[in-house]
């Protein structure tokens, strides 16, 4: 793997997009399916690399990176529900050191010096994310995180959860979401586990699995036959404060009724984190259920308001993880996976082994450098790492136990699914299949994700009903899933008159879709959720997009102009979709589509993200003396401003500070609007009240 400081920007872009699909993949596993397919600390080494990379080259941070966005859209078995208040996630620290420079980057945003930092710790329980929300005391609804803004409506479930109070004790806002962690014990999870191996059913990897799946039970009546527990810890919208500091309203939630972890503190500045990190780790196996690492809080409130967020994360908090449980196991052979963009991705196969109690039998090797830089050989005995869940990361290869008879693994030449050369894009780290469209594990994926969840989400199509109907020669493109007949499926096994029915159905009432699901469902390389909504809410609507991308395809163009310069959009996004439009057959297939298809115009939700200053383009100048410079940009940002460095005739508005310069002295020669720091401030106040949740 190649050091961040040695990549070349071309390197680096495609680094950030192997990082983005493998995070995505991933989040899907893990929030969709309750199964993930990664450990948390090969996952936290992905967004680790991935954040170090952005760092570097800012220019290459996309609006949909990682870094951006969380979780995965909620399953389709369940009814949505939308959090008031998005629910996100924290960013994590692995030492000492992290933690210190969180600490840092703490006092930097606030323009502080020495002033001691008091925190809330939190044991962080291994468990799933719960929104409640209660009305005037009583127990209206509840959701799991899902993708952040909205999640499953799992309140019949929640219901049968003893630790989930359904009327609040004592004085209570008017209105207030309430956040959780719903886990199972270690002692109700090997029973769980018992019983359903003495009734011959599946049973569970992990607690965190366990809970999960039982949470997400279609029947109430199942999730109430498993003994789930709930601790509260974290407040979403509430109609009034309720306190000043985390710590007291952790005490308002005991008040309330809820159980709140014992083992919580209060630490009086950072220098107390260490001990306290160090005792959890210490003593984590003896407690009645899992912890991966301890979660810290800025306790004052205020102070985590004026810290806010940044893409998918809080700036006042941070996880320190534990580290990773290791253990050894030989491995037995290396598969190549295809991707939808023809990216071959090498799989290890290891001699099932297990970690920290859960069995392991595969790893991604990421890419060819991967397993060259680190020798790994088949045959190898290797030693493999997990922090909580099943597929673990090879962290080295034990060379003193290597078989006499073991060589070089080389890697393919040509693509295993169609045969075509496998080639390697200079700059890229990952080979890809030349194949295209005429790849069928291509052709496979590319359907598969066009009905994924995220993109057209069509009931009862799924990746495995796509591989069944492509191999009976029902689907060559995603076109032919709208021209499928009941006649088509009639006789197929497993397909009875109502399945076929449903199907049917399902695929009807997505010839309605918005536009930015559309744009998602194409498969572009590099488009993801987030740059599809980007894309569609600054083209409105689809005949708009189709011509600006056609004319893009031009490189120099002033429609290529206007891509690049469109905020989240660098000059790789936009030479993917101009690739991607320059080649007839996927102008002629978009076009098909858009034909048989009803492609609703943006229409943007309102939102933090969508304040008095949306859409408006601001420069701060010169030195800010009520607060620093960052706090500043994120105020703007979350008052729906973007914020540039330079000053040109786009420009809505100059905030100039102490000693301004150049900047103010252009934007009086292009007459943009000029205000002070404290002109400003009252603007901003003005506009934080207006989008308040």
């Amino acid at each position: 793997m190649i050091a961040v400081d040695k990549l070349t920007d071309a390197e680096a872009a495609a680094e950030l997009a192997r990082l983005a699909a493998e995070i995505a993949a991933a989040d899907r596993a893990y929030y969709e399916r309750d199964a993930p397919d990664l450990t948390d600390a090969e996952y936290d080494a992905l967004r680790q690399r991935n954040a170090a990379i952005e760092a570097a080259f800012p220019l290459l941070v996309t609006a949909d990176s990682p870094s951006r966005r969380l979780g995965a859209a909620p399953a389709s078995g369940f009814a949505k529900l939308r959090h008031a208040v998005p629910m996100l996630s924290l960013d994590n620290a692995f030492a000492p050191e992290d933690f210190i420079e969180f600490c840092e980057r703490v006092r930097r945003f606030l323009g502080l010096k020495d002033t001691p930092l008091a925190f809330a710790a939190e044991p962080k329980i291994d468990g799933l994310s719960i929104n409640l929300t209660y009305e005037n005391g009583v127990f209206i609804h509840g959701a799991t995180r899902g993708d952040g803004s909205e999640g499953e409506d799992v309140t019949a479930n929640l219901r049968t959860i003893a630790d989930v109070p359904q009327q609040l004790r004592g004085d209570a806002p008017a209105r207030i979401e309430i956040r959780g962690e719903v886990f199972m014990t270690k002692a109700d999870f090997l029973a769980l586990n018992a019983a359903q191996e003495a009734a011959g059913q599946k049973v569970f990897a992990n607690p965190r699995n366990a809970a999960a799946g039982s949470l997400r039970q279609i029947d109430p009546a199942v999730t109430a036959g498993r003994r789930l527990s709930l601790f509260a810890y974290a407040m979403g919208q509430a109609s009034e404060r309720v306190a000043s500091t985390h710590w007291a309203y952790l005490q308002r939630l005991k008040e309330w009724g809820f159980a709140v972890n014992g083992r919580n503190q209060l630490l009086a500045s950072e220098t107390d984190a260490a001990a306290f990190q160090a005792a959890m780790a210490a003593g984590r196996s003896a407690l009645p259920y899992d912890i991966d690492g301890v979660v810290y809080k800025i306790d004052d409130l205020s102070l985590q308001e004026r810290l806010g967020y940044v893409g998918r994360e809080p700036r006042w908090a941070i996880a320190w993880k534990f580290p990773a449980e290791q253990a050894t196991t030989v491995l037995q052979d290396i598969e190549i996976q295809i991707g939808r963009t023809g990216a071959l991705t090498p799989v290890a196969i290891l001699q099932s082994v297990n970690v920290g109690g859960v069995l392991v039998t595969r790893a991604t090797l990421h890419n060819e450098d991967e397993i060259a830089r680190k020798d790994t050989r088949i045959g190898d005995t290797v030693v493999v790492q997990r922090a909580g869940d099943v597929i673990p990361q090879i962290v080295t290869v034990l060379l003193d136990k290597r078989p006499a008879d073991a060589v070089a693994y080389a890697f393919p030449t040509h693509c295993p699914a169609c045969g075509s050369l496998a080639v390697r894009p200079p700059g890229e780290v990952v080979k890809r299949c030349t194949g295209g469209l005429t790849c069928p594990a291509q052709v496979e994926e590319r359907l598969a994700h066009f009905v994924s969840r995220a993109a057209f989400d069509i009931d009862g199509l799924g990746a495995k009903t796509v591989h069944e109907f492509m191999q009976a020669g029902l689907l060559h493109s995603p076109l032919d899933i709208f021209k499928l007949t009941a006649a088509d499926i009639a006789g197929r096994e497993g397909w009875g008159d109502t399945s076929i029915a449903n199907l049917l159905r399902a695929i009807e009432s997505r010839r309605r879709i918005p536009l930015a699901r559309f744009i998602f469902a194409l498969g572009i390389r590099r488009i993801g959720e987030a740059t599809a909504k980007l894309l569609a809410k600054h083209y409105g609507n689809f005949a708009i997009w189709r011509a600006q991308m056609r004319e893009a395809v031009a490189i120099g163009s002033q429609a290529r102009i206007d891509l690049s310069s469109i905020t989240g959009i660098g000059p790789a996004i936009a030479e993917e979709l101009g690739e991607f439009f320059a080649e007839p057959r996927n102008l002629t297939a978009v076009d098909a589509l858009a034909g048989a298809l009803s492609i609703d115009d943006y229409v943007g939700a309102a939102g933090p993200g969508e304040g008095q200053l949306a859409g408006k383009i601001v420069v701060f100048t010169g030195t800010l003396t009520t607060m620093s410079r960052p706090e500043a940009k994120a105020l703007a940002e979350r008052l729906g401003a973007k914020v540039l460095d330079s000053v040109s005739k786009r420009t809505d508005l100059v905030v100039v500070g102490a000693d301004a310069g150049s900047k103010a002295r252009k934007a009086a020669e292009l007459g943009v609007k000029v205000v002070s720091e404290d002109e400003w401030r009252a603007l901003a106040e003005a506009g934080q009240s207006t989008i308040a949740p």
